[in-house]
């Protein structure tokens, strides 16, 4: 009997290495970013990653949200 499709952990590492991708992009926006924008850019951050208050913090977004 063969299972076809792709594994549970083959896709979490499609979507951890996506997500580095998209993390990267916004790293290199925020340099020239306003202040809005950078709330912007942290909003699409927490909807797009689970750890996303520690990453907000080590990119220097602190935009006041806890």
């Amino acid at each position: 009997m063969k299972m076809g499709g792709i594994s549970n952990r083959m896709k979490e590492v499609k979507r951890r290495r996506h997500r580095r991708k998209k993390v990267a992009k916004f790293e290199s926006k925020l340099a020239k970013a306003t202040t809005s924008e950078k709330q912007v850019i942290a909003e699409k951050i927490r909807k797009m990653t689970p750890g996303c208050e520690d990453l907000i913090v080590r990119l220097g977004i602190g935009d006041g949200k806890a």
